[in-house]
């Protein structure tokens, strides 16, 4: 009987061998893929990185003479800002003030100019027009009353922003890149811009009323693609 159960049981040895061995090529096969992915996401990232140094140095070498007359800046993440809401639109219109309209008139052939180049041509996935308002609204009956009619506002001027935009003859035959990237996006009083005041945070209902141009690239969908296709 102790010699029946010796030989049943020298039958598992190699049978649990082989799945350990099995085990540790997945194992092995695993760390390989996560190794791949990880040096494709830093590369990507890495050349993201650049791209985007490289196009705010640009942008801010063919915008920086041109700021403080249009009352605007150059943020962080590339979002060129016009923050001077009497230049932009009267008090509840959508119709472009003259001023802002002649703005746009310099402004974006240039900018087109810019983002339409390699190597910022191919990593542009979107470019933003993002209208802002302030929290207020006369007679409004309530906050949530006065945010969704400066919803209703700021999409509207976005629209009217985005229309004269596309019909300025300088950007010539790069209107059709501009229109598989340019959107309107109205996003009413939902990003304040903020201020302290004696310590404590509170939104600047002026400073807040702007508009701004966002670039969102293709990073991302980069990342996605190449490990999908590694995965493969």
């Amino acid at each position: 009987m102790a010699r029946r159960e010796t030989a049943s049981g020298s039958h598992w040895i190699p049978l649990s061998d082989m799945m350990m061995g099995l085990m540790m090529v997945f194992m092995l096969l695993a760390a390989v893929y996560m190794i791949r992915v990880d040096q494709t996401t830093t590369l990507v990232v890495r050349e993201y990185e650049v791209t985007r140094s490289d196009l705010r140095r640009a942008l801010q070498d063919s915008f920086a003479e041109n700021f403080k007359e249009w009352d605007a800046e150059l943020l962080g993440d590339m979002t060129i800002r016009f923050r001077n809401p009497d230049v932009l639109f009267a008090t509840g219109s959508a119709k472009l003030n003259p001023k802002f309209a002649a703005i746009l008139d310099e402004f974006i052939p240039r900018y087109v100019a810019i983002l339409s180049r390699e190597p910022f041509f191919g990593a542009t996935k979107e470019v933003r027009i993002e209208g802002h308002t302030s929290a207020f609204w006369d007679n409004a009956k309530d906050p949530l009353d006065a945010y969704v009619k400066n919803m209703a506002l700021s999409q509207a001027r976005t629209r009217s922003t985005l229309e004269y935009i596309l019909g300025i003859e300088a950007i010539g035959h790069k209107r059709d890149w501009l229109i598989e990237r340019l959107t309107a996006n109205g996003l009413s009083s939902s990003r304040p811009v903020q201020r302290t005041v004696n310590g404590v945070t509170v939104a600047d209902a002026a400073a807040s009323q702007r508009v701004e141009f966002r670039i969102v690239t293709n990073a991302e969908d980069r990342m996605a693609r190449i490990a999908e296709a590694i995965s493969k």
